[in-house]
């Protein structure tokens, strides 16, 4: 399975996932242009969409891809999501023909209520959960529900790609060196972002065994991150996840 970031809106990512067939997933399509050019330029059939939460970033252009090329449309069960063919939840596991994909469906509360991600085909589809180096913030959960998700997700094996829905890496590896300044791999990821990013690349997807070893918000039981709670008067590990997002939704570098 080829795995194929395409930029969209602002900073957003829409995945697409095609095989050597010509058949084709995408993955949160927030707008159908990049899409349409996609599928065009590689002569790809789409068969499927997965949509992993209710936003408008990543459903926008669904229903348009829906009809236009007669897709499954594969989502969460949450009402904000008003057309799809298929309603899964956590525990669930499905398996496409075309192109031919088995995935496993986690629920990951946090970032909304409802949020869903995708594992199959060595890859996870995270939304707006789990950033390169970062998480999503918390519109409609606790500290509690995304902590507890973020590590169903660093449960999963070391070399699984992730693929988020946002391209906020560079700013996620300044606010990451600011509370783990000591931490080595970080230092080095973070050059080999700033590189990418001057060449206009992607810095996704990326190992999931690189987000454990740099990105704070998987590392809350470090020695860094809890020297860092004591510092900010966060007892528990809970206290300090909650800490972290607060520090980083305030962070302005």
């Amino acid at each position: 399975m080829h795995v194929v970031p395409l930029p969209a809106l602002a900073d957003n990512y829409i995945w697409l996932l095609h095989d050597d067939r010509g058949q084709a997933i995408v993955v949160d399509p927030g707008d159908r242009a990049p899409v349409e050019a996609a599928l065009q330029e590689r002569a790809l059939q789409l068969r499927a969409i997965l949509l992993t939460h209710h936003h408008n970033d990543h459903i926008g252009a669904a229903a348009a891809l829906r009809e236009r090329h007669g897709a499954e449309v594969v989502a969460p069960w949450d009402e904000r999501i008003a057309d799809a063919d298929r309603r899964v939840g956590d525990g669930d596991a499905f398996t496409l023909e075309q192109p031919q994909a088995r995935f496993d469906v986690l629920a990951v509360p946090g970032h909304t209520r409802s949020h869903i991600a995708y594992v199959g085909a060595g890859v996870l589809l995270c939304g707006d959960t789990l950033f390169s180096l970062g998480c999503g913030r918390l519109f409609e959960g606790t500290p509690a529900q995304m902590l507890a998700s973020l590590e169903r997700l660093a449960a999963l094996p070391g070399d699984t790609l992730v693929c988020c829905g946002h391209e906020y890496t560079a700013a996620n590896g300044r606010f990451a060196r600011q509370v783990d300044p000591a931490n080595p791999e970080l230092a080095a990821r973070c050059e080999r972002v700033a590189a990418v990013r001057e060449q206009g690349q992607p810095t996704v997807p990326v190992p999931l065994s690189s987000e454990l070893a740099c990105n704070p918000f998987l590392r809350i039981d470090s020695d860094a991150l809890v020297q860092w709670g004591r510092r900010h008067a966060a007892g528990d590990r809970i206290a300090r996840f909650a800490a972290l997002r607060a520090a980083k939704d305030a962070f302005q570098g």
